[in-house]
């Protein structure tokens, strides 16, 4: 069996037969909630040494109306997501919507994340791809598995060799999204790790008229069977307090005091799996 792709983040080694996890709220509300969130998450994983990055937006570009909260703005959020990763020491991931946000993001965190919806936007992809961050691309609602090959090809071009990939289901017509779980298979074949976005995967694109609806109790057994395809290296997480309150996200995001739970189930899934495909 040949071993797993994986990158490093910050003095963290993610993928290579580790379990890791990206998780945190969609975006940054307030410091205190952010560091609130963060601190929790950082010692949960710890407490069962697991690889893990903070994740928030500064900002959410894609909205389903104009009138859609969007977070507190690049400087503001960025100094916030700084803080979390010099105080907390995690490593850190957010968002970036355009070219000229990618290199004020690096120097603040450790990852940048290229949304779905942009994941074939070359001129962004490079920008990211030639900062210092790793790069986790999201794999386009529109987009076949297999052609990530080509969003990867561009990163690595553009001078990246830490690039992931990441599976968040894809378009069924009207409204709802779907996991072929077949297409892992097809994205670890790009030699990146693969993350399963287990959150956003049971959104409901403009399922509330003018914002997403979604599903979070769908989320554990999707994680799970995400895992046991053996194809999946880490976890991407939306998770907070009070979801219902947030601005964005709320309903297919975990609450934060259920994620252990939900965690352990799905680690049990990789354990078992682990070595076998």
């Amino acid at each position: 069996m040949n071993p797993r792709p994986s990158v490093e983040v910050n003095g963290r080694r993610l993928g290579g037969g580790t379990p890791f996890i990206l998780a945190g709220p969609c975006v940054v509300e307030s410091r205190d909630l952010a560091f609130e969130i963060a601190t929790r998450l950082r010692d949960i994983a710890a407490a069962r040494d697991l690889p893990f990055v903070f994740k928030a937006s500064f900002d959410k570009a894609n909205r389903s109306s104009i009138r859609g909260k969007r977070g507190i703005g690049q400087k503001a959020g960025l100094e916030i997501l700084g803080a979390i990763r010099e105080e907390l020491g995690v490593p850190v991931m957010t968002d970036v919507h355009t070219a000229e946000q990618c290199a004020p993001a690096a120097e603040a965190v450790d990852m940048l994340q290229i949304p779905a919806f942009l994941c074939r936007q070359t001129d962004l992809l490079v920008a990211a791809s030639q900062t210092t961050c790793a790069v986790n691309v999201k794999k386009g609602q529109f987009l076949a598995p297999w052609d990530m090959i080509n969003v990867v090809e561009k990163c690595r071009d553009a001078g990246s060799d830490r690039v992931l990939v990441t599976e968040r289901g894809s378009s069924f017509g009207y409204g709802r999204l779907v996991v072929d779980m077949n297409g892992f298979a097809h994205l670890a074949s790009t030699g990146c790790p693969v993350v399963f976005d287990a959150t956003h995967s049971v959104q409901e694109p403009g399922g509330h008229g003018d914002r997403s609806g979604g599903d979070r109790t769908l989320v554990p057994a999707l994680a799970r069977a995400a895992a046991a395809t053996g194809h999946v290296d880490g976890m991407f997480f939306e998770v907070h307090p009070d979801p219902d309150s947030s601005p964005s996200d709320g309903p297919n995001m975990l609450r934060l005091d259920q994620f252990e739970e939900i965690l352990d189930g799905v680690l049990a899934v990789f354990t078992t799996v682990r070595g076998k495909v």
